[in-house]
């Protein structure tokens, strides 16, 4: 999304764009966006390019699926959020986190992709999984929800808002 010349991130929202092609029909990404959390849950913000594995985080980053090769690494993690609609108006309907250890300095990582993937499937099934979160990283992203649209925030299930406080 631009604003004023400048681009800005933003949680996609549900479309009336129709997919055409490979894997029509089988996934449908237009409702789901990923929050980062990082610096032990000082920094949160929507980065699109998790979607395809190239968020600021994980750019430039050689992962592994082995824990031990990234001893120093810090603990980030990707939030796949999905959105809906309903009577009272678009809401967070789906939020799953998923842990990450990245260290910039070496270019190594540690993730299990198929729980990012699993995950992921998880929020556009509207599931709440969020796990692992630090109290801390829940009020980053309970304060980055909000921060982006707080009517959406308003209108989101109870039970998100009890898991992030």
């Amino acid at each position: 999304m631009e604003v004023g010349g400048k681009k800005i991130n933003a949680l996609n929202v549900v479309s009336n764009k129709e997919h055409k092609g490979f894997g029509a029909g089988s996934i449908d990404l237009n409702n789901v966006s990923a929050v980062i959390i990082d610096k032990d849950g000082e920094e949160a913000y929507i980065d699109l390019g998790a979607l395809h594995a190239k968020s600021k985080v994980e750019k430039g980053i050689k992962f592994s699926a082995n824990k031990e090769d990234v001893p120093n690494g810090r603990r980030c993690w990707i939030v796949w959020i999905a959105v809906d609609k309903r009577e009272e108006g678009m809401y967070y309907a789906g939020a799953t986190a998923c842990e990450m250890l990245v260290d910039t300095e070496a270019r190594r990582g540690w993730k299990i992709l198929a729980d990012h993937v699993n995950k992921m499937d998880y929020a556009m099934k509207r599931r709440i999984v969020l796990d692992g979160l630090s109290d801390g990283e829940k009020a980053a992203l309970k304060r980055c929800l909000i921060e982006y649209n707080e009517g959406m925030w308003d209108a989101s299930t109870d039970e998100l808002k009890e898991k992030l406080g």
